[in-house]
């Protein structure tokens, strides 16, 4: 029972809870967007879902530099940086949800809601780990003003 008190104290903390909520925000945004551009504007559903992926990754990039990483770089090379590194890990984690449903659903014949949810958890893991480690890892250094001499 301790090792879990420690292990519940070690990972459940104010970052990786707000990653949680910002990402369960991020994920009625996608699913929104993409509601909201199929049957409403009647765009196909491949166009509906990529505009969706397209509005979500931004929305989390941003929830993520303040709320959960609270990055302070907001100008600069530093702000596209941590902005380009951000849309590359999401390209990368999109890739290997892409081929893991694909494997799972059109090779194994798993059911497509189950390897979804296993997939997303899988990325959603990813994803945390690259922005912590990869992405705002100068969260906690004020921007200095870029000096011209």
């Amino acid at each position: 029972m301790e090792m879990m008190k420690k292990l519940w104290n070690k990972y459940v903390n104010r970052e990786t809870v707000s990653y949680f909520i910002c990402g369960v925000l991020t994920t009625i945004l996608n699913y929104g967007v993409d509601i909201l551009c199929y049957y409403t504007f009647s765009l196909s559903s491949t166009a509906s879902n990529l505009i969706a992926w397209v509005v979500a990754v931004i929305f989390a990039f941003f929830v993520n530099k303040i709320f959960v990483f609270e990055s302070k770089v907001w100008s600069g090379r530093a702000f596209f940086d941590e902005f380009w590194k951000f849309i590359t890990a999401r390209l990368l984690s999109l890739g290997f949800e892409e081929l893991f449903i694909f494997v799972t659903v059109d090779l194994i014949g798993i059911p497509n809601w189950i390897a979804k949810l296993v997939s997303s958890v899988f990325v959603m893991i990813m994803n945390y780990f690259a922005s912590k480690f990869l992405i705002f890892v100068n969260k906690s250094k004020e921007e200095k003003p870029d000096v011209q001499g």
